[in-house]
């Protein structure tokens, strides 16, 4: 049975910082690009950014290009997520997702395999 399982989301003042994690189970991770996707109260989702399997490749979205960062630990299938300089406008659910490309969809059956999500909200 495959699971994503997010964990790290909270409230956090603007200019702070979180980290995301992502277990992953019940699929080969490491052959997997791994994807942060969210989405915003009352909006879309939108892709955030992804790893390739082997851990060498990233890409960002050009809203959060700088300020996070997306890393993997095959040895303990997880994914992470390292968020800097936290705005308002990253308030969001926070979805983690497998996809045998690198794809940089806002469309949930775009990817092989999705998470529950954790709430991320950056307020003073």
């Amino acid at each position: 049975q495959v699971q994503l399982v997010e964990s790290g989301g909270g409230l956090v003042q603007p200019g702070g910082s979180l980290r995301l994690s992502c277990a992953a189970s019940g699929f080969t991770f490491s052959v997997y690009w791994m994807n942060w996707v969210r989405q915003a109260p009352g909006k879309g989702l939108e892709w955030v950014s992804h790893i390739r399997g082997a851990g060498d490749t990233t890409y960002y979205a050009d809203s959060v290009k700088g300020r996070f960062t997306i890393s993997r630990d095959n040895a303990k299938n997880t994914v992470y997520l390292q968020m800097n300089s936290l705005k308002p406008d990253d308030t969001a659910v926070y979805y983690c997702a497998g996809s045998r490309l690198g794809l940089s969809s806002s469309r949930r059956d775009a990817y092989a395999y999705w998470g529950r999500g954790t709430q991320v909200t950056v307020s003073s």
